[in-house]
């Protein structure tokens, strides 16, 4: 039987991976029942020519789950709604300062250290008793870009001139990603001690895992607000669904009715609940 060919974001060739997808979407909550209805369309319209890409696929999928249920549909587009948080990397600095706060870290964003040869901008200290941490955030808002070996060698220079400063004393550093990393920088990371994050790197404790674990979906989940309104409210720091939850005047400024602004937040709460529950059922 002929494989079924579609072209990755990086343009490459490649078969159609059914069972990748078929994870995809159970890991959305989309459920067995659901996911079997959607696979067959998309395969069929692979093989017509109407999808071509990963991207299509992506789409066509997402559409169906929208339909189905706008909750699922948020979760299934979590990867693409962290891009979203973009065009400047900003608010994936306050993404990812929110990320270790959830794990017990107090934070700083765009913090200027001085080093021996020049002053630099750390993009986000995070510091417990035991360590602090000095992290390069790496944002790209399209698929199939990778941080690559001269991004982490860019970053390892950064922490050697500050470390020989000696003016101050970071103990760890970080290259996080929203993206994937080259094989090459991982290597390089493995060697020099360099921490790295990345989508689906390392392969337990990635990013993906820690946003869903810790129910960090970034505000572009919610599919009741507009592009727009999304990067409007990433770049005031209202980066994740729970904030517009626990601080509902950020929406103050889009003259939302009543019944809007509760909708809005109550996808927002399904979104985090939705994932909080498929977690515990795993556990």
């Amino acid at each position: 039987m002929n494989e079924i060919l579609i072209t990755k974001n990086s343009g490459e060739k490649e078969p159609f991976a059914e069972e990748k997808l078929r994870n995809s979407l159970l890991r959305s909550g989309a459920g067995q029942n659901l996911a079997e209805k959607i696979i067959p369309v998309i395969k069929e319209e692979i093989k017509n020519g109407v999808l071509t890409s990963t991207a299509d696929v992506y789409r066509r999928a997402w559409k169906i789950l929208r339909k189905e249920s706008r909750v699922t549909a948020s979760r299934y587009h979590l990867r693409r709604a962290i891009m979203e948080m973009g065009p400047s990397g900003h608010p994936f600095e306050r993404f990812v300062a929110r990320v270790f706060e959830s794990r017990g870290y107090k934070t700083a964003v765009s913090v200027i250290v001085s080093g021996t040869c020049v002053s630099h901008e750390i993009d986000v200290v995070a510091e417990n008793k035991a360590e602090k941490i000095a992290i390069e955030c790496k944002f790209h808002n399209q698929l199939g870009i990778k941080s690559d070996v001269k991004t982490a060698l860019y970053v390892q220079a950064r922490f050697e001139d500050i470390r020989k400063s000696g003016k101050d004393s970071f103990s760890e550093i970080w290259l996080v990603t929203n993206t994937k990393l080259s094989k090459d920088a991982t290597q390089y990371g493995e060697c020099v001690g360099m921490k790295m994050l990345a989508w689906s790197y390392p392969a337990r404790g990635n990013l993906q895992e820690l946003v869903e674990n810790a129910g960090l979906h970034p505000v572009t989940c919610v599919t009741g607000l507009s592009s727009g309104q999304k990067r409007f409210l990433c770049e005031r720091g209202a980066v994740l669904c729970r904030d517009i939850i626990e601080r509902p005047e950020a929406l103050r400024d889009f003259n939302f009715s009543v019944g809007k602004k509760q909708r809005i937040i109550n996808e927002a709460k399904n979104i985090i609940e939705s994932m909080n529950s498929r977690i515990a059922q795993e556990r």
